[in-house]
C-alpha cells in the first residue's frame, strides 16, 4: 500500500516542531525525512545507555517495559504480523489495553487526521520497505518529546513500544562529529530528502544554521558546511566539511 502526498486540510495551528520546517506535512516522504535524524540520535543513545543488549520483557497490565531489572513506562505503538505481512496500529486497540498506554499512538492518529497523512490514520496495511514498524515508530516518536522505541520480536511477528523515563542524556544535543556520522549513515540507508533531513536534525539539536544558495552552514562548536544539489524533486548532499576556526 502506497501513501505519498495528499491535499492537506487547512489548519493554522503550529504546535508540533516539524511544522516550523515549512514542509508538506501531508507527504510521508517529507515527514519521515524530518523525523529521522532526531530519532536515530535518540535510538543510538538509548541503545548505549539504556538497553545495553540486556534481555527485555513487557508487562502491558502494569504498562512497563523492562531491560534487565530496570522498568520504564511504555506506550504501545503497534504490531507487525508475520503471517499476514501487515502492520496494525495500537490505537485500533484490538487487545483491549488501557487507554493510558495507547496515548502516543493515538496522538499519531490525531496528527495524521490533521495533516491528512494516511499512514498514521489507516488501521492496518501491508508492510514494505517504506511502511514498517521501525519507520512508523520513528515518525510516531519523532512527533513527541522524550520517547525512545523498541522492537520486541515474538513468534508471530513483533510489537513496537515507545517508552519514557530514561536519562535526559539520551536526548542530549550531539556534537558535529556525531552529526556527520549519523547523517552519513542515514543518507546511505534511507531514501530521504537530504535538505529536510538536515534541517529537521539541526532543529531538534538546537543548532543554528544559515543558507547561502545551496550551501548550509551549521554552527556547532566547529562550523559544518554542507553543500547540496537538487536531483529531480529532492535535495541531495554532495559534500560535508567542517571549517577550522580562523580559516
Amino acid at each position: 500500500m502506497r501513501f505519498w502526498g495528499k491535499d492537506r486540510k487547512q489548519d493554522n495551528r503550529k504546535n508540533i516542531w516539524i511544522e516550523h520546517l515549512n514542509i508538506d506535512t501531508g507527504n510521508w516522504f517529507q515527514v519521515f525525512s524530518a523525523c529521522l535524524g532526531k530519532m536515530i540520535a535518540i535510538q543510538t543513545a538509548c541503545s548505549e545507555q539504556v538497553v545495553k543488549g540486556q534481555d527485555w520483557n513487557v508487562d502491558f497490565s502494569e504498562g512497563v517495559i523492562l531491560f534487565g531489572n530496570q522498568k520504564y513506562p511504555l506506550q504501545f505503538i503497534g504490531s507487525e504480523a508475520t503471517s499476514s505481512n501487515t502492520w496494525l496500529w495500537g490505537w485500533e486497540n484490538v487487545n483491549g489495553f488501557s487507554e493510558k498506554i495507547i496515548q502516543v499512538a493515538t496522538h499519531a492518529k490525531v496528527v495524521g487526521e490533521r495533516w491528512n497523512l494516511e499512514p498514521l490514520t489507516t488501521a492496518e496495511f501491508t508492510l514494505d520497505d517504506t511502511f514498517n514498524g521501525h519507520n512508523l515508530s520513528i515518525v510516531t516518536c519523532g512527533l513527541v518529546d522524550k520517547y525512545c522505541y523498541y522492537r520486541g520480536p515474538h513468534s508471530g511477528g513483533a510489537i513496537f513500544v515507545a517508552f519514557s523515563g530514561v536519562p535526559d542524556s539520551v536526548f542530549a544535543s550531539i556534537d558535529v562529529q556525531k552529526f556527520v556520522s549519523i547523517t552519513t549513515q542515514c543518507i546511505q540507508q534511507f531514501h530521504i530528502d537530504h535538505k529536510i533531513f538536515v534541517e529537521g536534525f539541526l532543529s531538534w539539536n538546537n543548532t543554528q544554521y544559515e543558507w547561502n544558495n545551496q550551501t548550509l552552514l551549521a554552527h556547532f562548536q566547529q562550523d559544518l558546511k554542507i553543500d547540496f544539489e537538487q536531483v529531480n524533486n529532492f535535495w541531495r548532499i554532495c559534500a560535508m566539511n567542517t571549517i577550522l576556526s580562523g580559516k
